[in-house]
């Protein structure tokens, strides 16, 4: 890896985003740095994933601290510190905070490419979330540039 490239990001410390993003997701190294393989977050997940596809992206979830309910196609399954789950593209999934506080993991994307679906998401944010759920149809409207579809209700 030439000398450039070198990163070393330092505790609490995030690489710097097109748009600032909540104290609750820290891009440890983004998709420039990676020239697009991955992406890596740690990010504390405060509030429910509504259940999504992510048609090219692999995300690969390792939970630091607390429990995180993971929905992955017809199983629901309770991740705890020390585990890891890898949700491959394709297969829909969800994501929920078991434990109060909220569970800290750190968030592979292979290819890279989710923070800056954050990015989109943190600018629209009045638009995808109401009353303090996210709303898959308003994110459906940023998703899909990202090749990711959210489950909108029937």
């Amino acid at each position: 890896m030439p000398e450039n490239r070198f990163l070393l990001v330092e505790a609490g410390a995030s690489r710097p985003t097109r748009v600032p993003l909540p104290p609750s997701m820290t891009v440890k190294a983004g998709t420039d740095d990676t020239e697009g393989r991955f992406s890596l977050m740690e990010v504390v997940v405060a509030q429910a994933i509504p259940r999504h596809v992510h048609h090219v992206a692999d995300e690969c979830v390792y939970v630091l601290d607390g429990e995180l309910t993971v929905e992955f196609d017809d199983r629901v399954r309770t991740v705890t510190a020390g585990q890891f789950v890898l949700l491959p593209h394709g297969v829909p999934h969800a994501l929920r905070p078991a434990t109060t506080p909220p569970p800290r993991v750190l968030q592979i994307s292979s290819p890279g490419g989710w923070e800056c679906f954050l990015e989109d998401m943190i600018e629209n944010r009045t638009e995808v979330s109401r009353k303090g759920q996210l709303d898959p149809v308003a994110l459906n409207r940023i998703a899909a540039k990202y090749r990711i579809t959210y489950e909108e209700p029937a």
